[in-house]
Order: C-alpha cells, then sequence, then structure tokens
C-alpha cells in the first residue's frame, strides 16, 4: 500500500471512530436529557358537546371508565375556576365523540380538585375549598350520581381524624381501602397538611403519614394518586419534584425525579405509567420542561416525551389514558380550559 492509499486509510479510519463515537455521545446525552425521550404521540382536537351556553371550566379531573376501558369522565370547575354559588354539574360522563351521557354534583361543591372512577364505576371527588359550609371533603357517587359516602366535615379544616385541609386526590385499592391525599402546600398563607391518609373500605379512619417537608415521607403539595400493579402507592409530590412511591402502609420505598415536577400521575393496567408536568422550569425544576412523560412504573424508565412548549397550547395538570393508550388530558390555566387528546403516532 503507497503512502497516499495508507494516508487515505487512516483518514477513513479517524471519521468512522469520531462518527461512533459521536453516535455514543449522542446517545449518552439523550440518556442524560430528561426531556430526551422520543415524541411518539400527536394531539388530536377532542371537542365536548356541552349544552348550548355552558362552558367548559378548568378539568382538573380526568378519569377513563374502567368497566369499558374508553368511557370518559371529567370534572370541571363549572364554566371557570370555582363551582362555589354554581348549580352546575361538574361532574360529566362522556363517550369517544365527548357526548355527555350523565352529569351530577351540582351545588355540592366549591372547588373540584381530585377525581377517580373505582373499579365498581363510582365516581369520587375531593373538595379543596371550604366556604358557604361546604369543601374539605371527599364524596362517593354512584355512577348515576347517588352519594353513597361522605368524609370530613363540610367546611372544617382540620388535621384530626375525620377531618381534611384541602384535599387534592382519592384513590381506591382492588380490597376497598380508601386514601386520600389530603393538602395542597400552603394556601392563601396556610400551611394544609400535606399528608396521606388510609380509610377502610367503609370509611373507618386507618391511619395516616407524611408531613410538610422534603425528606423521604413528607409532603409539598401531594397533588395526584395512583396505584400500580404491585399495589405500591404512587404520590404526586409536586413541589418537591418527585414522585414518591410507598406500599399501603405508608412505608417509603422510593422517589422518582425523571418524571419532572407531577401535577398528574396516572398507571394503567399494563403498568404504563403517565405523568403530567405542569410547572417544570428554569426556577422550580432546572433542565425540565413542561409536558407529558411517559414510561414503566415496573422499572421508572422514560420511553417517550410530549413536550408542551406552545403557549397557546399551555399545559396539562390532569390525564388519564384508555385501553388503547391514547391520553386525555385535562388543561386547566385560564384562556387554555380544554380537554385535548393525545394518539400514539
Amino acid at each position: 500500500m503507497g503512502d497516499a492509499a495508507r494516508s487515505l486509510s487512516v483518514l477513513a479510519l479517524s471519521a468512522l471512530f469520531v462518527i461512533g463515537n459521536a453516535g455514543r455521545l449522542l446517545h449518552a446525552q439523550d440518556k442524560n436529557d430528561p426531556n430526551g425521550a422520543p415524541n411518539r404521540y400527536r394531539m388530536e382536537q377532542f371537542r365536548i358537546e356541552l349544552p348550548n351556553g355552558r362552558k367548559l371550566g378548568a378539568p382538573i379531573g380526568v378519569e377513563i371508565d374502567h368497566s369499558d376501558g374508553k368511557t370518559l369522565w371529567i370534572f370541571e370547575r363549572c364554566g371557570g375556576d370555582s363551582c362555589a354559588g354554581s348549580a352546575l354539574d361538574p361532574v360529566m360522563k362522556l363517550d369517544a365523540n365527548g357526548k355527555i351521557l350523565a352529569k351530577f354534583g351540582g351545588g355540592l361543591t366549591n372547588w373540584p380538585h381530585g377525581f377517580y372512577v373505582d373499579q365498581s364505576g363510582d365516581v369520587w371527588i375531593t373538595d379543596g375549598r371550604g366556604e358557604n359550609g361546604k369543601g374539605h371533603t371527599v364524596t362517593k357517587f354512584s355512577p348515576d350520581g347517588e352519594v353513597l359516602m361522605a368524609l370530613g366535615k363540610p367546611g372544617q379544616a382540620g388535621d384530626a381524624p375525620g377531618l381534611f385541609d384541602t384535599p387534592s386526590d382519592v384513590i381506591t385499592a382492588p380490597n376497598g381501602d380508601i386514601f386520600v391525599a389530603d393538602g395542597h402546600g400552603v394556601m392563601a398563607g396556610h400551611q394544609t397538611n400535606d399528608r396521606i391518609v388510609k380509610f377502610a373500605k367503609d370509611g373507618t379512619f386507618l391511619t395516616t403519614w407524611g408531613k410538610h417537608g422534603s425528606a423521604p415521607g413528607e409532603f409539598d403539595v401531594p397533588h395526584s394518586l395512583a396505584l400500580d400493579s404491585q399495589g405500591r402507592l404512587f404520590v404526586a409530590d409536586r413541589s418537591n419534584s418527585r414522585l414518591q412511591i410507598f406500599d399501603q402502609d405508608g412505608k417509603f420505598i422510593a422517589e422518582w425525579r425523571q418524571f419532572g415536577r407531577p401535577s398528574s400521575v396516572y398507571i394503567d393496567k399494563s403498568d404504563t405509567i403517565y405523568v403530567a408536568d405542569s410547572q417544570s422550569d428554569d426556577k422550580s425544576n432546572p433542565g425540565f420542561k413542561q409536558g407529558i412523560r411517559i414510561g414503566s412504573a415496573k422499572d421508572g424508565k422514560v420511553v417517550s416525551f410530549i413536550p408542551l412548549t406552545d403557549p397557546a397550547v399551555g399545559s396539562s395538570e390532569e390525564l388519564a389514558a384508555d385501553e388503547h393508550g391514547n391520553i386525555y388530558a385535562g388543561f386547566t390555566a385560564a384562556g387554555k380550559i380544554a380537554v385535548r387528546k393525545f394518539v400514539k403516532n
């Protein structure tokens, strides 16, 4: 081989080395980038067929009916950001085309917040604001709107058994045990409870854990709850920019920060985890962008990221996924109020 050929060979090998290493570096950067997972979804319009003159309020609750895996329920704030003084029904059951199949709950709630539809089809809500003899409560309805259970004392905030202070979410285990994320950080200068409260199926108080703080087992805005197939309780500890994982007796298992600053967490029957991040920015959670992260509740790996950086669209504060993996997300910011659908590409 002549000198010229040797030189070309060395250059070619050098180029391959650089390209190969560039690929490895890019892979490493993607791995360490909290926003680097590919977006495998596209946004589709989802229109709710509201009665004439009725506006959609902030859809703070979005759930899938477990009886069929596709019927959508929403919990909205009576055409605005509050239901105080309103007789409008904030709970709505919708078909796949956005047609209202059922609605109820008018006049019972001040500030809709937590929302869950259990395996029997019963509907659970939390009211996070106490006024007018209502609020700081958890209510269970039948699918047609009959009140089946009420927890808390309407209008009265506290931390004693049987009381809540700004309850943010509720979920039930397969055996019927009830878990309430009780608190919402500092509200109007008042420090709320920031804890988890557990009840038996019949509403009997069992235990509570947590307090305001940032250590394992402490909370700062426990905003959303989910259970995986192992029965582990996932808490969206929003202002601490983490998910915390517990067993059902309150034993701390782990914390995950790779899903951003979580406003909502949803886990489907295959243990796919969906997390809505509506607050990350350079100040509150540096390096993370707002959007929806999808991954596995088994190993915590994020496999897809839907960036929500368009100011016209806003960011999702609540979400759920149907049996096909389509995501329905509630956008609650003023001027951006909507339920949007994200479909796999």
